[in-house]
């Protein structure tokens, strides 16, 4: 299946094993991954806030690429998923919006006609590949494991513009995916919250608190790692941990895995190749239980 793939900046900045580790996974899925190394910053529904057209023209040039490819839009970041649906569903519902963005990405050599579907590489694994085509490919069941997965907020919301009306399965997408590879899901009530990091320049306690609340009450429901689908939450999640312990005066210790990571483990790939190694708060406790170690 090709797609047209768009990793998003953090997946290439401050998470890079996120983008490895879907390297690493995305052939065994049969995944043709034709990257848009062209293709601008989707800008994180802040542009969309302090400049619409600025953003309609950004999001607007993502998706007439994808569309040249003759392929499905696919990202492995929940807010780039939010923002560029959130684009797409308007330009579908307001011709008069698109035809202002594709007057802009003209220069470009681009016009997009509406075609392109975006989704997450979450979506694609359970709804275009299938539960059934990816079970033979795990090697390592991940037998012991206890796995709270995180959605956060962008990959649930507005549910129009992420099509979560018309497919509220997926909602246990994760769920089916842990179980799939031999984990057993953790369920609690923070899994669809918001992880706070977009407080986290104005209000950065407050963030924290928020982000550490959901990691607090997975490891009192017995998890022993979170699993996100977004970059930007694992930043908040694994890479501010320390912090939000801090502000909330416990102990916190709950390793946090890129969906990806989860996957490519079940398939036997080394820690240190899905770069397991590199996170913030170390994962060695849970690769442990599977007879792992990074």
């Amino acid at each position: 299946m090709k797609v047209a793939f768009w990793p998003g900046c953090v997946s290439k900045g401050a998470c890079p094993e996120l983008y490895v580790s879907t390297q690493r996974i995305a052939p065994l899925l049969g995944l043709e991954l034709q990257e848009l190394t062209e293709a601008p910053c989707c800008g994180s529904g802040v542009i969309s806030e302090q400049n619409p057209a600025l953003a309609d023209s950004l999001n607007g040039l993502m998706l007439a690429m994808a569309e040249a490819q003759g392929a499905d839009l696919m990202t492995i970041c929940s807010v780039c998923q939010g923002t560029i649906s959130r684009h797409n569903h308007a330009f579908l519902n307001d011709p008069q919006r698109l035809e202002r963005a594709n007057a802009v990405i003209a220069s470009d050599g681009f016009r997009y006609r509406g075609t392109t579907q975006v989704k997450h590489l979450l979506w694609i694994l359970v709804e275009d590949i299938g539960l059934e085509r990816i079970r033979p490919l795990v090697k390592r069941p991940l037998h012991g494991l206890k796995v709270a997965p995180f959605y956060g907020c962008q990959i649930l919301r507005p549910e129009d513009a992420l099509g979560i009306r018309d497919h509220p399965q997926r909602k246990t997408y994760m769920e089916q995916l842990i179980t799939l590879v031999g984990a057993e899901p953790v369920e609690y009530h923070g899994k669809s919250k918001c992880c706070g990091f977009p407080l986290v320049t104005f209000n950065k306690e407050r963030s924290l608190a928020m982000g550490g609340s959901h990691m607090v009450e997975a490891r009192e429901k017995g998890a022993d790692v979170m699993v996100t689908p977004c970059p930007q939450c694992h930043l908040n999640l694994d890479a501010m941990q320390p912090d939000a312990a801090r502000v909330l005066k416990r102990r916190i210790d709950v390793p946090i895995f890129h969906l990806p990571q989860l996957l490519g483990l079940a398939f036997g790939f080394t820690p240190e190749e899905l770069r397991l190694n590199r996170h913030v708060v170390a994962t060695r406790g849970a690769l442990e239980r599977i007879e792992l170690k990074a």
